[in-house]
């Protein structure tokens, strides 16, 4: 990331996400932005604020793509939360904070993942000798062996004296070369799996998370961790074991204090659903309270507070929001305006046409046909699709898409099902494997809902 300028970041997200080049440029800059405020003297480090982003466009546009995207080219902590799941302070749901510590959490999980693959080499060598052990176990059942001078008839054929520790080291690195060899994977054996016990939990409506926290702490100091004897296939033993070896080596301690250095200097949440609670001024009673609530619980988190997370204290000053919405109803103005000050940063996405839903099925690396095709050749069938066909089916996304709800590419995704539906049946008994699917074809499978209005409302 530290090597990529704006033009590369949009270059990167135009292998997956057709279009919305002024949206791409935005987060690009954003994330730029980022880099050079990391370059800055420490005093002035501080006092630069995220330029947070508002993306407006319809569903299917790619919104939450280009945010999930970018958040991987980054190597970021990410989370994505519908900002209509919140309800302010006083109300059951979810609290506001709850979206840090969920951030959090993601951070953690990331930052011990690598740490994990950071000790692999001596996990495998710790989990080897583990396995080895449950291998031999005459090795741990007699520790204190005598080494008294043995009799003529201790002797094995090859002159080693038969129990001595120089045959058990024989025997141990034969069955260490067996293992690495894989001689003895249809060996079942059976080890001891630690497990962690909390004997209770919270069972109420969301929002407990503090409290939740704070007893499974508690009672997991109460209740240690338990072993558990379980039987398994050499190598899901060493998996398991090499697993469990990786967790001992490393140091959670560290892992918390990286996780929430990423959470305050490189995290991205991506709010979507903000015009739900676009509730407007003078709305009088009702919902229209509650909306606002939610913007005014969420602005000190925007603004920039500290959470208190399990794993520490999270300062939210320079986190990155990302918030998104259609705001066919309501607008970004009618957001209360400490919360609009805070988004100084607006896109405006655009609506998909046929041209883009062609390009869409087609060029990306995660393309939906290149997805068909590739599925389906499990089964042994090569699919092929005509540009006849691909363009029949973009005119059908976009006249179904016109007619009824406009929920953008994603009407790909219904097209195609339906289009494949037979194929997908029959593919694992069927004779013929080259299926060549034309503009014909196309058109014959969806004939009948494409014409029919109200069949396409439920079916597309």
């Amino acid at each position: 990331m530290d090597t990529m300028t704006p033009r590369e970041v949009v270059e990167a997200l135009d292998r997956y996400i057709i279009g919305q080049h002024r949206a791409k440029r935005a987060v690009a800059i954003a994330l730029r932005t980022r880099w050079r405020r990391m370059r800055l003297s420490e005093d002035l480090r501080d006092e630069v604020v995220p330029k947070n982003i508002i993306m407006i466009g319809s569903t299917g546009v790619g919104k939450t793509e280009i945010a999930r995207r970018l958040a991987k080219l980054a190597d970021a902590p990410f989370i994505k939360v519908e900002a209509s799941k919140f309800t302010e302070v006083g109300y059951v749901g979810r609290d506001v904070e709850s979206i840090i510590r969920d951030l959090t959490e993601q951070a953690v999980a990331m930052v011990k993942t690598e740490y994990m693959e950071s000790v692999q080499e001596k996990a495998a060598a710790a989990a080897e000798e583990r396995l080895l052990d449950a291998l031999l176990p005459r090795r741990r059942s007699e520790p204190s062996m005598t080494y008294a001078e043995p009799s003529v008839s201790s002797y094995d054929p090859s002159g080693q004296p038969v129990g001595q520790p120089d045959t058990e080291t024989a025997t141990r690195e034969k069955f260490r070369k067996m293992l690495r060899e894989g001689r003895l994977d249809d060996r079942t054996v059976e080890l001891e799996v630690s497990e962690k016990s909390v004997p209770m939990g919270i069972i109420s409506n969301i929002g407990m998370e503090d409290l939740e926290m704070n007893l499974k702490e508690m009672m997991g100091n109460m209740f240690p961790d338990k072993t558990k004897r379980r039987s398994m296939k050499v190598p899901d033993a060493l998996r398991t074991i090499r697993q469990e070896e990786a967790s001992r080596m490393v140091d959670m301690e560290k892992v918390n204090k990286e996780a929430v250095r990423r959470v305050e200097q490189t995290g991205i949440v991506f709010l979507d659903e903000l015009d739900k609670v676009a509730g407007r001024e003078g709305g009088g009673q009702g919902p229209d309270v509650s909306r606002e609530g939610v913007q005014r619980d969420l602005l000190p988190i925007i603004e920039g507070s500290t959470v208190n997370t399990k794993h520490g204290m999270v300062q939210t000053d320079h986190i990155l929001f990302i918030a998104a919405g259609a705001f066919h109803v309501s607008k970004p103005s009618d957001l209360i305006p400490e919360l609009q000050g805070r988004f100084p940063i607006r896109v405006e996405l655009d609506n998909l046409t046929k041209d883009d839903f062609v390009r869409i099925l087609t060029e990306p690396r995660n393309a939906l046909i290149k997805q068909y095709v590739a599925l389906l050749e499990t089964e042994g069938l090569k699919v092929e699709f005509s540009p006849d066909a691909v363009d029949e089916i973009a005119s059908m996304a976009a006249a179904v898409n016109e007619r009824t709800e406009n929920i953008g590419a994603r009407r790909l995704y219904t097209i195609l099902e339906k289009l494949l539906e037979e194929i997908s049946f029959h593919a694992p008994e069927a004779v013929q494997k080259d299926i060549p699917i034309t503009a014909q074809y196309v058109r014959e499978q969806l004939k009948d809902v494409v014409k029919d209005v109200d069949l396409s409302r439920y079916i597309l």
